[in-house]
């Protein structure tokens, strides 16, 4: 029974944050991509220290250092760069370039790290993903632009950091909702002089608008403040290799919602530089997937 719990989990959590791409895209046409941002993480952190008010203590600078760092990459760079790439192209670009995440965090473990091992199948799903992509970029009834495409790399690139950095994060010891909180607040910071550099003023009318209220609301409780909370519940429950897998569907969710919602363009190219990216990304993990089941045999 815990163990549909889990996939019952990870279902609602890709759900959900397949379509945040399409939830920014929508505030956009109202709010700066760092107003958006600040919102969104603001209204999580505030709901996370209702769950739980306590607070991670002061240690040492080392210490703190990686929580700063984490909240810089992970939830400032990350979410800025990619709502800023969705003033540029539209969300089902944003979304699947954001899934080839797994293979810059893995590049980065090995390279920087110097842990793991990149497969023949690994690098083999690198390569189908990339192609996907480009059929995608390349596609000329897609609105294509540079900087979009740019920028939503780029974002991967510090979304990768930050996982690092929350692997570090985890020996600590503390709790998931303590160290999320934490990572939040610093992020919050940072965030902070980029956002009033770049208003004169908040204009709070925009928040009468259901439309703009109810996504923001959507981004901050449910995307920022409870998905964390769902996907570490699936992750004790089926294990990170199973929950993984899920991850995989998110560009098809996110295209299939930007269609419906957005009316964005679904042209043949795209749909089958979607299947390779989804393909390369499926190949890239069946070594974990083969060790996940070996294991499950053995028990």
């Amino acid at each position: 029974m815990e163990k549909y719990k889990g996939h019952i989990a990870a279902g609602v959590t890709v759900i959900i944050w397949a379509t945040t791409f399409v939830s920014t895209k929508v505030l956009l046409k109202s709010f700066l991509p760092i107003e958006i941002l600040f919102i969104r993480f603001l209204l999580g952190f505030i709901a996370l220290a209702i769950v739980s008010p306590k607070i991670i203590p002061f240690k040492n600078w080392k210490e703190e250092f990686y929580f700063i760092c984490a909240g810089i990459s992970g939830v400032f760079l990350y979410y800025y760069l990619e709502n800023v790439a969705l003033t540029y192209t539209f969300a089902m670009n944003v979304g699947i370039i954001g899934s080839l995440s797994p293979f810059m965090t893995a590049l980065l473990s090995r390279f920087v790290l110097k842990q793991g091992k990149l497969y023949k199948m690994f690098i083999m799903g690198f390569i189908f993903s990339l192609i996907g992509i480009s059929l995608i970029s390349l596609n000329g009834a897609i609105q294509v632009n540079p900087i979009g495409y740019g920028l939503a790399f780029i974002a991967i690139f510090f979304w990768a950091i930050y996982s690092l950095f929350v692997k570090k994060i985890s020996s600590f010891g503390y709790s998931t909702i303590g160290m999320t909180k934490k990572i939040f607040f610093y992020g919050l910071i940072t965030m902070l002089p980029v956002l009033l550099l770049s208003i004169d003023h908040f204009d709070f009318s925009r928040l009468a608008n259901g439309e703009n209220f109810w996504n923001l609301i959507f981004l901050g409780l449910g995307a920022s403040a409870t998905c964390f909370v769902t996907w570490n519940f699936s992750v004790k429950m089926l294990g990170p290799v199973r929950s993984s897998i899920y991850i995989y569907s998110i560009p098809m969710l996110t295209t299939i919602s930007s269609v419906i919602i957005l009316h964005e363009p679904l042209s043949l190219k795209t749909f089958f530089g979607i299947c390779l990216t989804l393909l390369g990304l499926f190949l890239s993990e069946w070594p974990n997937i083969s060790a996940s089941r070996q294991m499950r045999q053995k028990e």
